[in-house]
């Protein structure tokens, strides 16, 4: 059997939530991606993950033509047709250009909050022999608490990277991580030692 590994999953850092020129761009949201320097540091810490030998994997949320897997009554994701968002194939499903993405890395697209939600990543996961992840992306209180609890309910240990994420506010992001403490272990990316279980 092949020993365990760890993986760094980068999460929905997509251009319609974190790219300045994106539709967040000039929102809350937006300000807190340039307040907390997101990019520039998730990009460093993808090298350094990678450099540590972990598997790497970016997620990010999007929907087909016509919207077919839109949940209508969902109000996270109702308001994406109308607005045009998360239309796979364009440009703001794509991974921010600044953060390196490499053949092998385990791409996951997903329809709803959750990543493991009727999507392959937990059987790449288990081909991989995957126990430990690291996780970070936008939004905390959305994708990361999702990411968070549900790995923890599949037996993953469940390292997030408080400062490599971020909600629409100080607070917002801050009673997300207060809440995911019991379920997680919280590390900063400067201080963070990546391993292999």
């Amino acid at each position: 059997m092949q020993p365990a590994r760890a993986i760094y999953l980068v999460l929905d850092m997509q251009n319609d939530l974190v790219h300045a020129d994106g539709p967040n761009g000039k929102s809350p949201l937006g300000e807190q991606v340039r307040k907390r320097d997101l990019i520039a540091k998730t990009a460093r810490t993808i090298k350094k993950a990678r450099e540590a030998g972990l598997l790497i994997g970016f997620v990010r949320v999007g929907f087909t033509a016509g919207y077919p897997e839109c949940p209508i009554n969902s109000p996270v994701f109702s308001a994406a047709p109308a607005n045009g968002l998360f239309k796979l194939g364009a440009w703001g499903t794509e991974i921010h250009p600044d953060l390196e993405q490499r053949e092998g890395d385990i791409q996951v697209t997903k329809h709803r909050v959750s990543p493991f939600y009727a999507t392959g990543l937990e059987a790449a996961l288990r081909a991989r022999n995957v126990t430990k992840i690291y996780c970070s992306g936008v939004s905390t209180q959305a994708v990361v608490q999702a990411t968070v609890r549900d790995g923890h309910d599949r037996d993953y240990e469940m390292i997030v990277l408080e400062d490599l994420s971020c909600a629409h506010s100080d607070q917002e992001h801050e009673n997300s991580m207060g809440s995911l403490a019991r379920f997680c272990k919280v590390e900063k990316s400067d201080q963070v030692i990546f391993s292999n279980p």
